[in-house]
């Protein structure tokens, strides 16, 4: 038998696992970890070209971060783990217009791209590999999938300890759920210092303002969730044992 204290716990514990994947998940497949606001654009032909190969080459199939990091910084751009988007007219003659009507245009990062080596100067190939922001790049998109498949691993537990009618594999769970937070916490980490890095190396627009989005926000937030979570079954783990184990030297005595 299972104490009503400790089948509490299990149940909030499970609850808080389930809302920090869904905000991790939601993190992920979502765009908005970083967001820039560029300087108004004057919609006339002298700077049309020059745009509109910003655009041809931010939806091109050879992926450079140069390619996509100036348009990110010029056209109000919007990056995450998986996709990158920028603020565009909908209509190619666009500069014809006083107010054009603009919209969204996203692309995906492919698998081979997220390994792909950064450099020391961006677009320069000749400068060098930077290590550190090529491992800070790979690290932030492999933490969340490992974050959440120790959650679903700890999943898979949790149910074959309903099966047997025991709470000796929730400490597992528990600790699959710490480590699982501590890799949501350095996803963000990653992000922030792989942004701040490639600041630096950059060429910034004037008037460049730049914010987080709300996508790193559910990232953050799923951390201390995992890490509740985590606590909780840990506590429940622990306390039934110590619980069993008076009971059993009572019984004996």
């Amino acid at each position: 038998m299972v104490d009503n204290r400790y089948a509490t716990a299990l149940v909030i514990g499970s609850v808080l696992s389930l809302l920090a994947c869904i905000y991790l998940s939601a993190a992920v497949g979502t765009q908005h970890w970083y967001q820039y606001h560029s300087p108004p654009i004057r919609h006339d032909a002298s700077n049309a070209s020059e745009l509109r190969t910003l655009r041809e080459e931010f939806r091109g199939e050879e992926m450079d971060e140069k390619t996509y990091s100036d348009p990110l910084f010029r056209l109000n751009g919007t990056l995450g783990l998986w996709w990158r988007c920028v603020l565009v007219p909908a209509h190619s003659h666009w500069y014809q217009e006083p107010e054009p009507k603009m919209v969204t245009e996203c692309v995906s990062f492919t698998l081979p791209q997220q390994f792909e080596g950064k450099y020391k100067e961006p677009g320069n190939h000749n400068s060098g590999e930077d290590l550190i922001r090529t491992y800070l790049w790979r690290c932030q998109f492999l933490l969340p999938l490992v974050s959440l498949g120790l959650v679903f691993l700890s999943g898979l537990i949790g149910v074959c300890a309903c099966l047997c009618r025991s709470l000796t594999p929730t400490s597992v769970v528990g600790v699959l759920h710490l480590l699982a937070g501590l890799c949501s916490l350095a996803t963000v980490c990653c992000f922030l210092a792989g942004m701040d890095l490639l600041h630096r190396v950059s060429v910034l627009p004037e008037g460049l303002d730049r914010s987080l989005g709300w996508s790193l926000y559910l990232a953050l937030i799923s951390s201390p969730l995992q890490m509740m979570a985590a606590a909780l079954f840990l506590w429940a783990a622990c306390s039934h044992r110590k619980n069993y184990t008076r009971m059993t030297a009572y019984r004996v005595a």
